[in-house]
């Protein structure tokens, strides 16, 4: 967006290139809480995800308040004997271009905290931010139906990128976390959630604090070429 152009003059496809341009990882929060109608309007313009045979598989369950500062224990708390791992499969490995594209964004957060490379206990510090939602004010947990298989974690998939742009429209900063996964029957038996229900990513939000150095840097996207094939 130029310092001359406004929302009311952007075209459809300018809009939404300004917000998928300015939209980043927030990894340092305001303890301001988002007003309720706030959270509201975020959640029903993301409900109009596209899903197959509109399943719309998704749920949310937001911790905010005294309710997120319990939740940022249980999350933090060591890891128990036999204690189940994520409902979803980790990658299996990363590697070629996945392995530098995860290498450099480590690295570009690294730097953006002063953690020297090589230094394994102050990156472990840092990896533990995620349990305990980089201090924002709520946490959203997205699930998906256990029958619905990968499929559901797809659409959930969807939904959460739209999240993240409506949240972006907001003024909203936002970072979708795959690490909350990694302990679903912790969050399971906080909400109050079946079996059923399969833990995808957790999204802590909140107003961005523009002056954390985590909140510095930007992360780089491939060329096309890199990543699109046209056969005529």
């Amino acid at each position: 967006m130029t310092e001359t152009s406004s929302p009311a003059t952007l075209t459809p496809h300018a809009t939404l290139d300004a917000l998928l341009s300015q939209r980043h990882s927030c990894r340092g929060f305001l303890p301001t809480p988002v007003p309720r109608d706030v959270q509201q309007q975020w959640l029903t313009t993301a409900q109009k995800t596209a899903s197959w045979c509109n399943s719309q598989p998704w749920r949310v369950h937001i911790a905010e308040g005294a309710a997120i500062e319990r939740l940022r224990e249980v999350m933090l708390a060591p890891p128990t004997e036999g204690e189940p791992g994520p409902d979803f499969e980790w990658p299996q490995k990363y590697q070629g271009e996945y392995q530098q594209r995860r290498l450099a964004c480590a690295l570009q957060l690294y730097a953006s905290v002063g953690i020297a490379k090589g230094d394994r206990e102050a990156s472990a510090r840092q990896a533990r931010e995620n349990l305990r939602f980089f201090g924002a004010p709520h946490v959203a947990i997205v699930t998906s139906d256990a029958s619905l298989s990968v499929y559901g974690a797809v659409d959930c998939g969807a939904y959460v990128a739209n999240l993240l742009l409506a949240a972006q429209s907001l003024g909203l900063g936002a970072i979708p976390q795959a690490a909350l996964a990694s302990r679903p029957q912790r969050l399971r038996e906080f909400f109050g959630l079946g079996p059923d229900r399969l833990v995808v990513c957790g999204i802590s939000f909140g107003y961005e604090d523009p002056q954390h150095p985590a909140n510095g840097f930007r992360t780089p996207r491939a060329a096309l070429d890199e990543v699109v094939q046209w056969l005529a």
